[in-house]
């Protein structure tokens, strides 16, 4: 007969095994892509719907876990790509925004719980922080690498294009945040 008590490491090994599903689940998110100067992907969804249902720690673990399979060659980034030559380059500053968005969102829910309204203010400033951390770094590469270019121009290749998919991203991460979470507590 097995015992269904749980032994001291099953907290710690479910967290792993959390933290690697939704690494791959973000991975996976990069692969549904739409090529542009900064492509269009679900990796945004990915990563609020990763830091919503694991919380702001183990979210924010996923988040760097994918980020340094990336980093390794492994191809995990948008278009199957990875290497840190992807991060080094114009859009790596999305990608290592999506920490930050992480963190971000790990630091609210921390003072102010995970209701609802606060899920939801978390992610639309996590994807602030995000754009934020990409534009500069998108600055700073294409101007080294092509040329000068105006804030304005950036935005609108970067930003402004990316604004309301990246809105439904969120409140359909906020909609699954909110059936997945009580499933997954039970696990």
């Amino acid at each position: 007969m097995q015992s269904t008590t749980k032994t001291p490491g099953y907290a710690k090994t479910k967290d792993m095994a959390y933290i690697a599903v939704f690494a791959v689940l973000i991975a996976v998110c990069s692969w549904i892509s739409i090529p542009t100067t900064v492509p269009f992907t679900l990796q945004t969804f990915a990563v609020f719907l990763t830091v919503g249902v694991l919380g702001g720690k183990r979210g924010s673990l996923a988040v760097l876990v994918y980020i340094l399979l990336g980093c390794v060659g492994v191809p995990v980034f948008a278009g199957f790509s990875g290497g840190i030559g992807v991060l080094a380059g114009q859009t790596g500053g999305y990608i290592v925004g999506f920490l930050f968005s992480a963190l971000v969102m790990w630091g609210i829910e921390r003072i102010a719980g995970t209701r609802l309204w606060v899920q939801a203010a978390s992610m639309v400033l996590g994807l602030l922080v995000c754009y934020a951390v990409g534009t500069a770094w998108f600055l700073v590469v294409y101007g080294q690498n092509t040329g000068t270019v105006g804030i304005g121009t950036v935005l609108g290749w970067c930003v402004i294009p990316f604004i309301v998919p990246d809105l439904v991203k969120i409140a359909l991460a906020v909609l699954m945040t909110r059936r997945l979470s009580p499933i997954l507590r039970n696990l």
